[in-house]
């Protein structure tokens, strides 16, 4: 299905599940895609922003993976393995873990999560391209309204 074949008419009846659905996968494989190419992946990405004071966590404090798989229920996917993606942050130094289990944010992985983070306006930049910021806005508000009338919850 793509909106050339289709007139306005015809796109104004489509399922709004249907194609933000079909967003969300283009999105994401753009996402993992560019990360991938500066050599880490989301996952991985996630952990150092769930880990740092400096981003989500809110008291720098470690945790455990199954108290990250629950921090991050919200997004992460299915096909994501904490535990393989915690192990290539292990190695690099990015992570240390206690004799508890628990991860935590080493210097060096702060330094990593705020180089990485630099990649995101990029990231951005790409997918905003030829849509200026009052009809993403309208986008999102729609989006929004989608939601509540769905009886979902609106962040």
């Amino acid at each position: 299905m793509t909106t050339q074949q289709i007139s306005d008419v015809e796109l104004a009846g489509q399922p709004a599940a249907y194609w933000t659905g079909v967003a969300y996968e283009a999105l994401i494989a753009y996402t993992r895609a560019q990360q991938a190419e500066k050599g880490y992946t989301q996952p991985q990405f996630w952990l150092l922003r769930n880990l740092s004071v400096n981003d989500i966590s809110p008291d720098g404090e470690g945790m455990s993976l199954p108290e990250l798989r629950e921090a991050m229920a919200s997004y992460i996917r299915p096909e994501d393995d904490l535990a393989v993606e915690a192990e290539v942050l292990l190695e690099r130094g990015w992570l240390t873990r206690d004799a508890e289990d628990r991860l935590w944010l080493t210097a060096q992985g702060e330094q990593a999560r705020v180089d990485l983070a630099r990649n995101a306006p990029a990231i951005r930049a790409a997918l905003h391209e030829g849509i200026d910021d009052k009809d993403y806005v309208t986008t999102v508000k729609v989006l929004q309204r989608l939601i509540r009338n769905a009886g979902g919850p609106v962040a």
